[in-house]
């Protein structure tokens, strides 16, 4: 073995990589093939890179060109056992690639690795971690691409394009106007090698457009609305392009069998299509701004539900809302406040009366310091000193009210405060960051009818599903239940059989109660 004089140091040799692999400058076309290559626009590595290739790329580029050799580098953080401990043969605590592919797929693995996580802090990888990013994301995609299936096959749906904008609803305007704004989020972070933040917008996106947009529009698919499905089509294909470079297995497979059949002129791949491209006039911040607002006010009445222990089928007379801008939001969102809370009317809080009320206030600093600056700690205090109904009140019916501080006054508005209010005995209430939503509690006979009509149609639904109906099979339905329950669901006959696709709804005394809740007993048969 002969030594070869020409070498300095293996580091020396890595960083001089860049120009020493096209044997730069002696080898005939070398020169023209690295001013095409140099500087590389990304590298990659582990962080004890750092004093390494890292290092000694930037040395010898700067040295010998005055440029360094790369415009982007990212050094990655250490792998780790579930356990936080770093992975080692010693241990035995060693995951294998392929095991991890075998059992999860090698998307869930790319989605965990590319997605979950700041790519350059220490990462836990275990078989749990990755089945959770699985499950909140990946499956939520493959779950909302089987609704769409579903429910356009049993409308002989065929996609068309989204022509006229006059025909959409609120929410296919909003899931839209996010779709994107997706679209020119995840384009900008791959432009910037940062696939974490494209992952994390598109995770958002598919949970909005799972958890909001088909949920809110679950009545629309069940009629076979063409404009919604239209949408969820056109979303759905957007999100597999833009999904396509992380996990290029599932979104083929989704574009094989959702787009390719449907349009068999277009990209025989997802890989081979172009990538979605922004149409800002579609965006509207407004709608989203409100949309937020309502999802929002909706979690927090479920917070209060959950306080209250009463179940969300059960139908309440009103709620009570207090929130910078709820006012202002459309018919069409405020009822679907109603419809997720399941209550008959909404109010605002202060309509309740001081008697009803307790309401405290402090200082939005972020809001006071962008107008008055080192002053805000002196107009904090005077907000505190002042009577907090009297000040919430005037704000709210003249839109400003005067604070004195000193020898000073400052004018205020209700973005300026944060106000909790607080509903009394008979109430559950819940507030956040100045939102509040209080339930009345009360139950009249007529809504506990009410309730026990939903139960039934939950109950109902729930035998469809387990006897392996198809969502537009029409049945014959024969039940029976204890005295309490009977009644309402008698009267309340014609709107079960609407929401079960029920042709026929007979009580059958043949048929023994049952020990579940309301006592039901059912018979279905299909049509």
């Amino acid at each position: 073995m002969v030594r070869t004089p020409e070498v300095i140091d293996c580091w020396y040799d890595s960083g001089a990589m860049p120009f020493a692999q096209w044997g730069y400058p002696h080898k005939q076309g070398s020169e023209e093939k690295f001013k095409e290559a140099y500087p590389a626009d990304f590298i990659c590595e582990a962080i004890d890179q750092t004093r390494g290739w890292f290092y000694t790329l930037m040395a010898i580029g700067t040295l010998v060109f005055d440029k360094s050799s790369y415009k982007t580098v990212l050094c990655l953080g250490h792998i780790l056992d579930k356990d936080g401990r770093k992975m080692s043969k010693h241990l035995g605590n060693v995951l294998e690639p392929m095991a991890l592919m075998d059992k999860h797929g090698a998307d869930a693995v790319r989605w965990y690795m590319l997605a979950a996580g700041s790519p350059w802090s220490a990462r836990r990888v275990g078989h749990d971690a990755i089945s959770e990013v699985v499950r909140k994301t990946l499956l939520t995609y493959w779950n909302t691409v089987s609704f769409l299936t579903l429910y356009a096959s049993a409308a002989n749906y065929s996609p068309s394009p989204i022509t006229k904008t006059s025909e959409l609803s609120t929410m296919d305007r909003w899931i839209l106007s996010e779709l994107n704004q997706l679209i020119a989020t995840v384009d900008q972070a791959l432009s910037d090698f940062d696939s974490q933040l494209a992952g994390s917008a598109l995770a958002t996106f598919i949970d909005d457009l799972s958890n909001w947009y088909v949920r809110r529009s679950r009545r629309r698919f069940w009629d076979g609305d063409s404009a919604a499905l239209s949408t969820l089509h056109h979303c759905l294909k957007n999100v597999t392009l833009l999904m396509a470079p992380m996990v290029p297995f599932i979104t083929e497979h989704v574009w094989q069998k959702l787009i390719r059949i449907v349009e068999k002129d277009g990209p025989i791949s997802v890989h081979l299509a172009d990538f979605p491209i922004s149409d800002t006039s579609v965006i509207d911040k407004e709608l989203s701004k409100s949309v937020a607002l309502t999802r929002r006010l909706v979690e927090l009445g479920r917070a209060s539900r959950a306080q209250s222990g009463v179940k969300i089928r059960q139908p309440l007379s009103r709620a009570l809302i207090a929130a910078p801008g709820w006012k202002l939001l459309s018919t069409e969102l405020r009822e679907q406040i109603s419809d997720e809370l399941n209550v008959e009317s909404l109010d605002d809080l202060a309509s309740a009366g001081a008697d009803l009320v307790d309401i405290s206030i402090k200082a939005n600093f972020r809001s006071l310091g962008a107008k008055f600056g080192g002053e805000v700690q002196e107009i904090s205090k005077a907000i505190t000193a002042t009577n907090a109904q009297e000040l919430v009140n005037q704000v709210r019916s003249d839109g400003k009210a005067q604070i004195t501080y000193g020898l000073k006054s400052a004018e205020i508005t209700e973005d300026d405060l944060v106000i909790t209010e607080t509903p009394r005995t008979g109430w559950a209430v819940a507030s956040h960051s100045g939102e509040s939503v209080a339930l009345d509690l009360n139950l009249t006979s007529d809504l506990i009818a009410k309730g026990i009509v939903r139960e039934a149609i939950r109950a109902i639904q729930d035998e469809r599903k387990a006897s392996g109906f198809d969502v537009s099979d029409r049945i014959h339905v024969k039940w029976n239940s204890d005295e309490q329950s009977s009644k309402a669901i008698e009267d309340g006959a014609a709107w079960i059989s609407e929401e079960v696709l029920a042709l026929s709804f007979e009580r059958d005394l043949n048929l023994k109660p049952g020990e579940q809740e309301l006592g039901l007993q059912l018979k279905l048969n299909k049509a």
